[in-house]
């Protein structure tokens, strides 16, 4: 653990700012956000489409695309800042310490090669993950490959696929979307990280084999202890896998509590709007409410609070004054003029 890590903190990320190049011009897309998550524990991070969601996600290992740079603020992992690390410091943290579980596992998976060879590549980069410390040191090379081929198995076992050995050694195309994210969630944890980032992973899935990954996640949550960052903009996943919640509306978090305290009394009114999202059936019918308007563009956001063109509770100030973050309580923080003028 690295020095000014709290203990039992995986990761800290303190008022963190990222820009875009858009248009020639560089754009503040993720705006002082601060998240923490501790060992063991399940944070979800919602909102919709463009809120900065998987930008904040990809500053922490590092991986922001081409027109993308962090200009300020902490990513603290184990108590480490990743801004300060070498590039071959960082190849060795997204090896071991962090890995991404994407939306769509056909452009993760490499189409060439067995899903079984896939996963031993985690043991080829991370030998000690595969002879551990009883094994004797100094293996053969094709010793090497067949207890990795071994531990492949046993993953693709835990994210219980059926006939693990026969789909080792079956390319990705020959399995189903729902599979081919069973493959891509055992060469995650086959790493063993300390911490899990799982973006949307369930959005190109159908409803049927969304709650079997659901269930899974849950499953080995309980099984292995992960550490794990949801992202997602479905707050029904977000009732079902998560201990505490942060909601993100263009690139700010403006509401952050535990699930139970969210999802019965939350305070800001995004957040209250998200929640009247999820489908309830009332006799023969499902009803949901869709929030009015769409999401503000990086190029050109409103001043003040950047929900307040689609807020129902707006006062005059929103639009002129950003609201400060509140405690309303210990572990409930809510940026909101409805509670900032207390």
């Amino acid at each position: 653990m690295g020095r000014g890590a709290e203990p039992g903190m995986v990761l800290e990320i303190e008022d963190l700012c990222v820009e875009l190049s858009i248009e020639g011009r560089w754009v503040r897309a993720v705006d002082h956000v601060s998240l923490s998550i501790r060992r063991g524990e399940v944070l979800g991070l919602v909102g919709e489409s463009g809120s900065g969601k998987s930008l904040t996600a990809l500053s922490i290992p590092r991986l922001l695309p081409d027109n993308g740079r962090i200009v300020s603020g902490a990513v603290r992992l184990l108590g480490e800042d990743v801004r300060g690390q070498s590039e071959q410091a960082m190849n060795r943290l997204r090896a071991r310490s962090v890995a991404m579980i994407f939306q769509n596992p056909t452009t993760y998976l490499n189409p060439v090669l067995r899903v079984g060879a896939q996963i031993a590549e985690a043991f080829e980069v991370n030998p000690d993950l595969l002879d551990g410390p009883a094994s004797p040191r100094g293996i053969s090379a094709r010793e090497a490959r067949r207890r990795a081929w071994r531990k492949s198995i046993e993953y693709l076992r835990l994210v219980q696929i059926p006939d693990a050995e026969r789909v080792a050694r079956q390319y990705p195309f020959e399995l189903s979307g729902g599979m081919q994210q069973r493959v891509v969630i055992a060469m995650a944890l086959a790493r063993q990280p300390d911490l899990v980032i799982a973006d949307e992973i369930t959005t190109a899935l159908d409803v049927t084999v969304q709650a079997q990954i659901l269930g899974l996640l849950s499953e080995l949550r309980r099984a292995t202890g992960m550490t794990l960052l949801l992202i997602t903009h479905d707050m029904g996943i977000v009732a079902q896998l998560a201990d505490r919640v942060a909601v993100m509306y263009s690139g700010s978090i403006v509401e952050c509590a535990d699930v139970r305290s969210l999802f019965r009394q939350p305070r800001h009114p995004y957040a209250k709007a998200l929640l009247e999202t999820v489908p309830v059936i009332r006799g023969n019918r499902t009803v949901f409410r869709p929030i009015p308007g769409t999401m503000p563009p990086l190029t050109d956001p409103p001043g003040g609070c950047r929900f307040h063109p689609r807020c129902p509770d707006v006062l005059a100030r929103c639009a002129g004054v950003k609201p400060d973050s509140v405690h309303l309580e210990p572990g409930h923080m809510v940026a909101c003029h409805l509670y900032g003028a207390r």
